[in-house]
């Protein structure tokens, strides 16, 4: 007869409470897709969870592009967003441009820009 057990590890995550909805910006990737996340891993026996192997768990901002995670406590800027400490939990945007983008819809190209001289070829 044989048996065939399997061990190993699973993390269990979840948002930490007062900063749902937090997003911020990931210092690996540079993208807005950082979480604060609560990470709690588990000794499994046969994909059961067993034993805990931390008590508390550990909060990070974790990238959900780049899977890149950072301890909250290495994240002031993170930590100013909490809720009901007066944070704003939006991330800062370059003011809203009115008219087309720089460029668009000037028509043709009227020459070389000022100061350069024509190219030459030959």
């Amino acid at each position: 007869m044989c048996l065939i057990f399997t061990c190993g590890e699973h993390t269990f995550r979840k948002e930490v409470e007062g900063y749902e909805g937090v997003v911020c910006q990931c210092h690996n990737c540079g993208n807005y897709a950082g979480h604060v996340i609560k990470s709690n891993p588990w000794f499994t026996f046969c994909f059961v969870p067993v034993v805990p192997l931390s008590m508390h768990g550990y909060h990070d901002v974790m990238c959900h592009i780049c899977n890149f995670a950072q301890p909250l406590e290495n994240r002031p800027d993170v930590q100013a967003m909490k809720r009901g400490e007066g944070g704003n939990n939006m991330p800062m945007q370059p003011p809203p441009q009115h008219g087309p983008p720089q460029g668009w819809g000037q028509g043709p190209p009227q020459g070389p820009p000022p100061g350069q001289a024509p190219m030459r070829y030959g």
